[in-house]
């Protein structure tokens, strides 16, 4: 394998059913966990997204593994359903990577990210984001 982030990128993709902005709604429809990763000021330029929960990349793998001490209520088991996303899809692939290493074989991320999602025409959230630190 090359070096560099676009090898790193492919490798964290390998197997990876990622998503449209369209297909995420429908996933999370019908109950998956909608991560976003973004940054605050990401998010302040960019708008939050309806039923996403904000955790930060520093922080993800801790609030996502069912067996973590620090884990966030939603996360009841490998099974979960998890869709990350952030500003353009790429840092989100590599936070689906580390998340399926840990056992959740079913996360996934956005293609395009929030960027894709507002190119769509899809609606913002006019509510406060739900933060989980």
């Amino acid at each position: 394998m090359s070096p560099g982030i676009e090898a790193l990128l492919e490798q964290a993709r390998a197997g990876v059913r990622r998503l449209t902005p369209h297909q995420t709604v429908e996933a999370v429809r019908t109950g998956a966990l909608l991560v976003d990763t973004r940054t605050d000021a990401q998010r302040r330029e960019q708008g939050d997204l309806p039923g996403a929960i904000v955790i930060d990349r520093s922080v993800l793998e801790w609030r996502l593994d069912p067996a973590s001490a620090w884990r966030i209520p939603e996360a009841t088991g490998y099974d979960l359903r998890i869709v990350v996303v952030c500003r353009h899809g790429y840092s989100s692939s590599l936070a689906v990577a580390s998340l399926r290493a840990l056992g959740l074989h079913r996360a996934t991320d956005m293609i395009g990210g929030v960027q894709a999602w507002r190119d769509a025409g899809l609606p913002m959230s006019d509510r406060p984001a739900d933060i989980r630190h």
